[in-house]
């Protein structure tokens, strides 16, 4: 009697991946993304607060200001509106973005107070301009009428899109104009004492060549 060989087994089936481990690969995809974001802020940020605030890049830097018009504050006396073409006028102009809702502004501005009575900026004609950013018109005027008023004119931009042609990342911002209209250097965060004489001063020295 010959040896009965056994039938082969059928293959087994390849388990498929359990409900936990899917939910898993989810999480995972909704979560890259994420980290992503976040992997970018923090690199904003740390430019950001690095101490070296022009380490930010600005493409304007070297060309003309962009055009724009930008109107006076409703109800500011004797502050004017401005636009490129007051820019062009033979005077460097620090234009300072600002608004009233900022905290930055705000610890910045009595810096901004002295600049504007600074002998020596008034001799050489360097004048201060505000941009007031996404700003209401009545909460400009209190916070001016409360800090003090350093602007030689200042411009409502109140849907934003004068800051977002001259590259606004946010606020405070300060850009050096020559008197010609061309940007020479971008600022990005509150000035203070430091900033001023290890950055901002000798680059509106070298505006004014």
């Amino acid at each position: 009697m010959s040896a009965m060989r056994d039938d082969p087994s059928p293959a087994q089936p390849r388990p498929e991946p359990s409900a936990l481990a899917q939910a898993r690969q989810r999480s995972l995809l909704i979560f890259i993304p994420l980290l992503v974001f976040a992997a970018l802020v923090g690199l904003f940020l740390v430019r950001l607060f690095s101490g070296d605030a022009s380490r930010l890049p600005s493409a304007l830097i070297g060309k003309q200001v962009p055009a724009f018009a930008l109107p006076a504050i409703e109800g500011l006396a004797d502050r004017p509106g401005f636009s490129d073409a007051d820019l062009r006028r033979g005077n460097v102009t620090l234009v300072n973005v600002f608004a009233s809702w900022c905290v930055p502004c705000h610890q910045e501005h009595a810096f901004l107070m002295r600049l504007a009575k600074d002998p020596a900026l008034q001799r050489l004609g360097v004048r201060l301009a505000g941009l007031a950013y996404k700003d209401e018109p009545g909460n400009i005027r209190q916070f001016l009428g409360k800090e003090g008023d350093p602007y030689a004119m200042v411009g409502a931009d109140r849907n934003g899109r004068a800051a977002i042609d001259w590259g606004v990342y946010g606020v405070p911002e300060t850009f050096i104009v020559k008197g010609d209209g061309v940007i020479a250097y971008k600022f990005v965060g509150p000035i203070s004492e430091q900033s001023y004489k290890q950055t901002i001063l000798p680059e509106i020295e070298k505006a004014l060549r």
